[in-house]
């Protein structure tokens, strides 16, 4: 599992966050995005690695601006078969 921290600018409130978490869950197979305007980033955790272009794309297809973006590995907690 990976982690993806894509930094975006022009998100402005909730509605904002909510678009660009619908593009990104809509492009490609992931397990969780979460954005959040006040941080200006989406997080992303997925199964496998997605392309830079191809998350940028989608963000400026979304109307913002895509800046940044970070990967690290992600390990699922003791407990997260529970909220499966």
């Amino acid at each position: 599992m990976i982690k993806i921290t894509l930094k975006i600018e022009g998100m402005s409130c909730p509605r904002c966050e909510a678009h660009v978490a619908k593009a990104i869950s809509s492009a490609f197979p992931v397990d969780k995005v979460t954005a959040s305007h006040t941080k200006k980033q989406a997080v992303i955790i997925a199964e496998n690695d997605i392309a830079d272009t191809a998350l940028r794309e989608v963000i400026k297809n979304a109307g913002f601006e895509p800046v940044g973006v970070h990967r690290e590995q992600y390990k699922k907690g003791l407990f997260s078969f529970l909220g499966k």
